[in-house]
């Protein structure tokens, strides 16, 4: 039995040596490896053997076949080394490239990017702030009144149980009368990253702050409960609204085109006073005429001429007074958009849900 196997092993050692071919390779390792090859029919002879032979002859089967796999795998780089026209015979360069797709920034994030890089070359700096804020910070500094519609657990989400402490120590010094409140919620806009950068860097300052921010608003073609804004301030001394009206108007153009028309209207903001909204002339019909075709109108302005793109002020001085800044010194203008109002004013899209459905027809565009 165990000569047999030996002249198994010589003859297939013999045969390997002679192969000159990957191909003559696999016709031999089927020849003696295959399902129906030679180690094949002689392991289907073992329950024929004795019974104390069986274990042995597949033992010494098991080996060989072990053996013989290693000499072809072995012999299979020289094979490909010694024919040059099989070299790369592994590799189909026939075959099409497998396409891998490039990923781009959302329309968000570009409008985003945009946005602030253009109050960047203004000489604006970059800050963030956390989207868990404090009551405080996103209220009662920014001198919104505790009776405001804003703070009702309707219009925001709070995250915890109201408890008061002192969070500024070296600030109550001067003023123990302010009662500050520790009540936690997810910031229903970007305006209290200016009190905190207010709180940190001493005038003269000029920042935009950007970032996520949420309201318990219905979500339909122009609402939803998480969006993005852009607050921006500057404070120095002898700043003046000529000043905000000079940079926003410089925004709106490398924003919108050189085409661009402006106006200010009087608005309520408790932060500011005096405080405006700021619409551009239509993006679409390029005009701030309201005389449009009645049967005809503007898909976007809907015939007014004029677009709403912003809010902004003068810095109230209660504002100044709740960061440590002398209001009497200083002067200063903030202002706030949001980030998917003038991403669907600028690509004419008219519905802010389609920003979150993940719609690549829709994302591949940008």
């Amino acid at each position: 039995m165990s000569i047999s196997y030996k002249d198994i092993e010589e003859n297939a050692q013999r045969e390997l040596k002679e192969t000159n071919s990957i191909q003559e390779l696999e016709i031999l390792r089927v020849k003696y490896l295959g399902r129906k090859g030679i180690i094949a029919q002689e392991i289907s002879k073992i329950p024929t053997l004795a019974f104390s032979e069986r274990s042995i002859a597949g033992q010494q089967l098991n080996e060989l076949k072990r053996k013989l796999n290693d000499l072809i795998e072995a012999r299979r780089p020289l094979l490909i080394e010694k024919t040059p026209q099989q070299k790369h015979s592994r590799i189909d360069i026939t075959l099409p490239g497998v396409e891998r797709p490039l990923g781009s920034q959302h329309p968000i994030i570009n409008t985003m990017n945009q946005i602030c890089g253009i109050f960047v070359s203004l000489g604006f700096q970059l800050y963030e702030g956390p989207e868990v804020e404090t009551e405080y910070h996103n209220f009662q500094a920014l001198n919104i009144a505790l009776e405001h519609p804003s703070r009702d657990a309707f219009d925001t989400f709070y995250l915890a149980q109201e408890s008061r402490y002192n969070i500024f120590n070296d600030k109550l010094e001067n003023n123990s009368h302010i009662n500050i409140s520790n009540k936690l919620l997810l910031r229903s806009h970007t305006s209290p990253g200016q009190i905190r950068v207010m709180q940190q860097i001493q005038p003269p300052v000029a920042a935009v702050v950007p970032g996520r921010v949420y309201r318990p608003d219905a979500t339909d073609a122009s609402h939803s409960c998480m969006f993005h804004q852009v607050e921006g301030f500057l404070v120095d001394s002898d700043i003046r609204f000529s000043d905000l009206k000079g940079i926003l108007e410089s925004f709106a153009k490398q924003m919108f085109g050189p085409q661009i028309k402006m106006r200010f209207r009087p608005h309520y903001f408790p932060f500011t006073e005096p405080s405006a909204e700021v619409d551009i002339s239509c993006i679409i019909c390029g005009s701030a005429k309201t005389d449009k075709t009645p049967d005809k109108p503007c898909s976007v302005c809907k015939g007014k001429g004029w677009l709403e793109i912003l809010g902004c002020g003068m810095i109230h001085p209660n504002v100044f007074k709740n960061v440590g800044y002398d209001h009497k010194k200083y002067t200063g203008f903030a202002f706030g958009m949001g980030v998917e109002r003038i991403a669907m004013l600028k690509h004419g899209i008219d519905d802010i849900r389609i920003f979150f459905e993940n719609d690549l027809k829709f994302l591949k565009q940008f």
